[in-house]
């Protein structure tokens, strides 16, 4: 008796693509004009949930339809549609270069820049809610680095204990993919850090063996892997998560508000890529004052940005202490970084700063 072929089970994705292709090719038939609809991704559609801890999309859409002046952009939708189908159908992936350098084959769909190419993947991305490694889509950047007291087992790998005290002056690197990932830690609290160089002198220093703690390096705005990688680690072995940036606006509204709360421009999937239980130990006013740390003065660009922080970003508007901060550092009209701290010794940072926050952590800003 001839065996039954096992019917493959299809990609919860390649149905919404095949669907959304469905619907246009019937509109098509009917002589309508077919149309696409996108999540419009900026801090003016999005609001902050305080109980959930991160920012969602309130509705705004923008539509994509099929006309004269946009039938270029219509068709790299749909061929980035049919990239992606193609890729989870053979279980592959196309980093977000290739993607750009796939679609030259494109004829007069192609792109011309990868900027263009990467616009187009966030939409898609955003127009069925999920993210692009679902899509068969991956970053070019690195995922972070971690030190100290934490064993990651690589479920992928046969269960592969990864001890990360044991990488010396190095560390290990975060992958693009954390999902299979287990932790074990007996470490009190996760450390994230903006700036590689803080990171490496924390590392040659051990400070993870003297604070009982893991080390994590995000080298500037945090990748989508870092903050999966934390928010899982912090959602599975349950302790707190201190975010160690420079005093300026960039670090308060850009970098940590990310890894917080997440983005307006990745609303649509920030409940999966955000740590709500993060609290801010970097450089605040009080710091540069009672440290009498060196300082820069605030740019422009650093005064708008803490200017449309207040004015237009839910999380900064929903705490009052975020504004005041803000204010405070623009009244003040200066900028201080983690490496200022220099200024008192190398290891002022391990020796006296770091230690003294620690012992106000309920006081840090939310």
């Amino acid at each position: 008796m001839a065996k039954r072929k096992r019917k493959r089970k299809i990609s919860p994705v390649v149905k919404k693509i095949d669907d959304s292709a469905a619907s246009i090719h019937q509109t098509v038939l009917k002589k309508k004009k077919p149309s696409m609809h996108f999540p419009l991704r900026s801090l003016k559609n999005v609001k902050f949930r305080p109980k959930a801890g991160y920012l969602e999309l309130k509705g705004l859409t923008k539509v994509r339809t099929l006309s004269v002046t946009t039938v270029k952009a219509f068709a790299q939708t749909l061929r980035m549609m049919a990239l992606s189908k193609d890729l989870l159908l053979r279980d592959d992936f196309a980093s977000k270069r290739e993607a750009y350098y796939i679609s030259k084959n494109w004829d007069k769909a192609r792109f011309d820049e990868q900027p263009e190419s990467d616009a187009v993947m966030d939409d898609v991305e955003a127009m069925f809610m999920v993210n692009r490694e679902q899509l068969g889509f991956i970053p070019e950047e690195k995922g972070g680095e971690v030190a100290g007291r934490l064993i990651v087992i690589d479920r992928e790998h046969n269960n592969l204990r990864i001890d990360c005290t044991k990488f010396g002056s190095g560390a290990y690197s975060i992958p693009i993919n954390v999902e299979n990932l287990g932790f074990e830690t007996k470490a009190k609290f996760i450390l994230c850090i903006e700036t590689s160089a803080m990171f490496q002198r924390l590392v040659k220093h051990e400070y993870w063996k003297t604070a009982n703690c893991i080390l994590i390096s995000m080298g500037g705005v945090p990748t989508r892997a870092l903050r999966r990688f934390v928010r899982r680690l912090s959602d599975e072995i349950k302790i707190p998560v201190y975010v160690f940036v420079d005093g300026d606006p960039y670090g308060m509204c850009n970098i940590y508000r990310t890894l917080k709360v997440g983005s307006g421009n990745a609303a649509h999937i920030n409940k999966y890529f955000c740590v709500p239980q993060a609290r801010y130990m970097g450089i605040t006013p009080e710091d540069i004052k009672k440290y009498k740390l060196p300082t820069h003065p605030l740019q422009e660009v650093d005064k708008k940005r803490a200017r449309d922080a207040i004015k237009n970003d839910p999380f900064v508007q929903h705490h009052k202490e975020w504004q005041e901060a803000l204010e405070k550092l623009m009244q003040m009209g200066v900028r201080a970084e983690q490496q200022a701290l220099a200024a008192h010794g190398l290891n002022y940072v391990i020796s006296h700063y770091l230690p003294q926050k620690l012992k106000n952590a309920k006081e840090f800003l939310p």
